[in-house]
C-alpha cells in the first residue's frame, strides 16, 4: 500500500469579521474541522460550490495562511505551527498551481526567470545549471525553449498555466496543490492541461490535491474525492463510489447538475432551494438542512459526523443513514 504523504486532522480556519464600530467580534468559519489523508501518487479532489472553503483549505495545507487549529502532516512532519523560517524546507516538497495563471506570474519577468526563481531561492546551482534545468522544464510542459525569453502577456491562458506548472515542478516536489487550475480556460484547453497533469503525475510520481467546483473535471483526474459544504467534508470516497453511488443529498444535487453529452440519457435534476448560509452565522445542526430536500427534524438540532456507511472508505455525514451505521466516527 502507498505511503501517506499528507494527513489533515481537525483543520480549522476562522477569519475575524468587523461588526460595526462597537459591535462584538464575529468570526467567519471558512474551514471547520477537515480530516483526510492523501496517499503518494494519487489525486485527491476537494469539490464544492464557491464559498465552501476548498481554496482556503489548499492555502492552509501549503501554509500560505496559518491555521486556527488542527494538524497538517506532510511526509511525516507536522507543519501547522512551523514559523516562516522553518517553512522553506517544506516549500521544496509542496508547490501550488493557482487558478489565475496570469495573476500568479510576474509581468516584468521573462518566463525563463519565473521558472528559475525557485532554484534561485532553494539551491546553490550555477547559472548554467539553472538555465539547463529551465530549458528541460519548458520542454516537459510543452513549450519551446525560445519562449523562455518572452513575457507572460505574450502567451495564451493555457500556455500561462503550463508556465505555472513548470514553475511548480522545477524543484521536483512530492505534493502539488492545484487550485481550480483549468476553470479559467476554454474546454478544449482544459482537456490539454488535465492530460498534461496526468502525464506529469506518472512521469514524476506526483501527488495532487486538486480543488475544483466542476465534477466533470474531477471525474477525469481523481482517485478519491471529498465533497465540501460550508467548511466541512460531507462525503468522502473513491471516485467510482462517489459517481455511481452518491450518499449525501448535497452530492446528489451536484451530480445532477453535470451535463450529460448523450441526449437519450435522462437524469432527474435536483434543484436546491435558497442560498448557501452565511458562514459567519451558520445554521444549527446539519449545515445543509436549510436546503436539503430530505431534511428531518433531527437535522435541525444535531450535526451529523462523518461515518462509514455501506462500503469501506466511503463516508458521509448525514442522518439519513443513522439506522444503518454501526461504526463510530472515523478519520478518513
Amino acid at each position: 500500500m502507498a505511503s501517506t504523504i499528507l494527513e489533515v486532522r481537525g483543520l480549522k480556519k476562522s477569519f475575524e469579521v468587523k461588526n460595526g464600530i462597537f459591535g462584538k467580534k464575529k468570526y467567519l468559519h471558512a474551514v471547520n474541522g477537515l480530516n483526510f489523508s492523501v496517499y503518494e501518487g494519487e489525486t485527491f479532489s476537494l469539490v464544492g460550490e464557491s464559498g465552501c472553503g476548498k481554496s482556503t483549505a489548499g492555502r492552509l495545507i501549503s501554509r500560505l495562511i496559518d491555521p486556527t487549529a488542527g494538524e497538517i502532516w506532510i511526509d511525516g512532519e507536522e507543519i501547522s505551527k512551523w514559523k516562516e523560517s522553518q517553512l522553506q524546507a517544506i516549500r521544496k516538497k509542496v508547490q501550488m498551481v493557482f487558478q489565475d495563471p496570469y495573476a500568479s506570474l510576474n509581468p516584468r519577468m521573462k518566463i525563463r526567470d519565473i521558472i528559475a526563481e525557485p532554484l534561485v531561492i532553494h539551491t546553490k546551482l550555477t547559472k548554467k545549471e539553472k538555465q539547463r534545468l529551465v530549458s528541460e522544464m519548458l520542454e516537459v510542459v510543452g513549450l519551446n525553449e525560445y519562449q523562455g525569453n518572452c513575457y507572460a502577456h505574450e502567451f495564451s491562458g493555457g500556455q500561462r498555466q503550463r508556465i505555472g506548472i513548470g514553475r511548480a515542478l522545477i524543484m521536483k516536489p512530492k505534493l502539488i496543490i492545484a487550485d481550480e487550475p483549468v476553470s479559467a480556460l476554454d474546454v478544449s484547453v482544459q482537456s490539454q492541461i488535465l492530460n498534461l497533469l496526468k502525464d506529469l503525475q506518472e512521469e514524476f510520481n506526483l501527488t495532487y490535491v486538486f480543488i475544483s467546483h466542476d465534477l466533470s473535471v474531477v471525474e477525469h483526474i481523481s482517485d478519491h474525492i471529498g465533497v465540501m459544504y460550508l467548511g466541512s467534508i460531507v462525503e468522502y470516497g473513491p471516485k467510482e463510489q462517489i459517481f455511481t453511488n452518491p450518499l449525501h443529498p448535497y452530492t446528489k444535487a451536484l451530480l445532477s447538475s453535470v451535463p450529460i453529452p448523450d441526449p437519450t440519457v435522462k437524469r432527474e435534476k435536483i434543484i436546491l432551494k435558497g442560498d448557501i448560509p452565511n458562514p459567519v452565522n451558520p445554521p444549527s445542526g446539519c449545515k445543509f438542512h436549510t436546503r436539503c430536500p430530505d431534511v428531518m427534524e433531527i437535522c435541525k438540532g444535531k450535526d451529523p459526523s462523518l461515518k462509514q456507511i455501506h462500503t469501506d472508505n466511503h463516508l458521509a455525514a448525514c442522518h439519513l443513514y443513522e439506522k444503518t451505521i454501526k461504526n463510530q466516527s472515523v478519520i478518513v
